[in-house]
């Protein structure tokens, strides 16, 4: 039982591992690195900061996705977020749990 909880937990970090790369060039590609980063406030607030104030809170992921496809503002200021139509909803969910799992 130990071997496959131990190689299941290996598989995690693996998959989690090339991942993030997939992640980074999708957020990239989408032009979501002109006002947001993984560490840092842009225009936009850091990924982790996302992370970590919907941590654990109920509908957060599919606000968030909403956000990326329809634009918000509020939030984290006045500075709009406009919705970033070159993003599928696909997409939009995928960038959303990527985001959400960073610490």
């Amino acid at each position: 039982m130990k071997k496959i909880l131990i190689t299941a937990l290996l598989s995690a970090c693996t998959v989690q591992a090339w991942a993030a790369p997939d992640m980074m060039a999708l957020a990239k590609s989408k032009n979501c690195l002109a006002c947001h980063a993984v560490d840092t406030k842009i225009v936009g607030p850091a990924y982790k900061a996302v992370a970590q104030k919907y941590a654990g809170k109920p509908g957060a992921e599919q606000m968030l996705v909403n956000a990326v496809l329809h634009g918000h503002v509020g939030t984290w200021g006045q500075m709009p977020m406009p919705a970033n139509t070159n993003v599928t909803p696909a997409q939009a969910k995928e960038l959303v749990a990527w985001i959400l799992s960073l610490k």
